[in-house]
């Protein structure tokens, strides 16, 4: 599965790093954050490289739905309650100066990605007293959200929050437009941190001053523990051609019914149907949302169907900042929560503000050593418990599927020889057995049956079939082998 913004693909291609280097600043990671950071401590700056496993852009950034806006979901209200209206007002002022930002650089590079201002709505199909709330709130943040019943959604809905002039863009579009003029190394694994050395698979090695992680997940589990204070969602998108043409982006608010929706070039891209990594019981979600857009647009045909993976943090604010307190010299940017565009830029502007040491005012706000509310204790014990289960289930639970039972594209867990092994039958007859022990931290992997892959319900990492890693924070493959049967 492709995604639409694979068909213009135009990132260069970059070396990798085969000797030994010493810089100022090095960024692991060739994302959206990763890029930006780099760009920004170039651009003021500081002499910076950038080590990438696989190359820039083909990590979750080519999978977003490239909205970058502050309609964060309901959060506002929730901000100003939990941590007052000042921190409030910050966390939306720095996600406004991300759409500034992305606007003066694309402006001052003339970078053509399809940029343009569009409304953002946030909106419900059942309370209108949670859409009411959340404009009071934004309002007293001084942002003009409006509220409004008039939409250009295929649906009634109860209510919606309008912000003006937000923004959407062409997102790999953008990344070749300012990845050119920076010191990059694809291909380039990093095995391990110690102090201020990046040590990669290859061997060489980066000597640096300051050390900024843009992983998507940190891959360091101490210090930060970062495995505790986040878990990972997995969220869908298909889009069409023939659909309607929305006047803005759009998000649902309600429990069950959150699609997104918003128009590139000819193109409507539908989003939702999500779900915590490794608890994907069906292939249902993509099926779904092709339901829905065939009852709202019987003409409509699909074009690309993708899927995202997101990093949750308790509270709803990303970890920006410094890794540890322990490691003063490492940075972070993780736990976007949906919102990898803006906080991306966010993450930028702040880790190159704290590595020239510039004052920040968001840096409090967006701290990863930030204290633990009731709320965020919550969450996290909720993750805590999720992990435990994994653990016990692979030491403890029965395989589910007997080996000579399982139908051809069928995945399931095999008892072989004492041993509980993830088996797949593809559709040319081939079988093929992987571990189920993520090597992250031990717990047992389910089966996607909708994209075909092993997926560890505790911290997120996922496999194909074959048992390559698909996505972090696990470092290793989890083997495996083919049997023509």
């Amino acid at each position: 599965m492709e995604s639409i913004w694979m068909r213009r693909e135009e990132l260069p291609n970059f070396q990798s790093l085969t000797s030994e280097k010493n810089t100022e600043a090095v960024v692991i990671g060739g994302g959206m954050a990763g890029i930006l950071t780099a760009y920004l401590l170039k651009h003021r700056g500081v002499s910076v490289i950038l080590l990438e496993a696989d190359r820039i852009g083909w990590g979750q950034t080519k999978n977003t739905t490239a909205k970058i806006a502050l309609s964060h979901n309901l959060l506002y209200d929730k901000l100003i309650q939990k941590i007052g209206r000042e921190a409030a007002g910050l966390y939306l002022g720095a996600n406004w100066e991300a759409i500034l930002k992305y606007e003066q650089i694309i402006t001052e590079h003339n970078i053509e990605c399809m940029f343009e201002r569009v409304p953002s709505f946030l909106y419900s199909v059942s309370d209108r007293e949670k859409i009411e709330k959340e404009v009071e709130a934004v309002n007293h943040l001084g942002c003009a959200g409006e509220f409004t019943t008039i939409t250009s959604l295929p649906f009634p809905v109860e209510g919606a929050i309008r912000y003006p002039a937000q923004a959407q863009f062409h997102p790999l579009l953008f990344l070749e437009g300012i990845a050119r003029d920076i010191e990059i190394y694809e291909k380039t694994r990093v095995l391990r941190v110690e102090e201020h050395r990046v040590i990669t698979e290859a061997g060489p090695v980066v000597e640096a001053e300051h050390v900024i992680f843009a992983t998507h997940y940190p891959f360091i589990n101490r210090p930060g523990y970062y495995f505790m204070r986040m878990h990972q969602e997995r969220s869908y998108a298909v889009a069409f051609s023939g659909a309607a043409c929305m006047d803005g982006m759009y998000l649902g608010t309600d429990t069950k019914w959150d699609y997104s929706f918003r128009n590139s070039g000819e193109f409507l891209i539908l989003g939702g149907e999500g779900h915590r990594t490794g608890e994907n019981l069906t292939d249902a979600s993509l099926r779904k949302l092709r339901d829905k857009a065939a009852l709202w647009w019987p003409q409509c045909r699909t074009e690309a169907m993708w899927s995202a993976q997101d990093c949750m943090s308790p509270d709803q604010i990303p970890y920006i900042g410094r890794y540890s307190a322990r490691r003063p010299y490492w940075y972070v940017a993780t736990g976007f929560s949906k919102w990898g565009m803006s906080s991306s830029m966010v993450a930028a502007m702040l880790i190159s503000d704290l590595i020239r040491k510039v004052p920040n005012p968001w840096e409090e706000v967006f701290s990863p050593q930030r204290g633990i509310t009731l709320s965020t204790a919550k969450h996290m014990a909720v993750d805590g418990t999720k992990a435990a289960a994994g653990l016990l289930k692979r030491a403890f639970a029965v395989p589910d599927h007997v080996l000579e039972n399982l139908t051809i594209g069928e995945g399931g867990i095999v008892d072989m020889q004492g041993q509980k092994v993830g088996v797949y039958k593809r559709e040319d007859g081939k079988v093929f057995t992987v571990s189920v022990r993520c090597p992250h931290l031990g717990c047992q992997l389910e089966w996607n049956a909708q994209e075909k892959s092993w997926d560890c319900p505790c911290h997120g990492s996922r496999f194909s079939y074959k048992g390559k890693l698909i996505d972090n924070p696990a470092q290793n493959d989890i083997g495996g082998m083919q049997d023509d049967q």
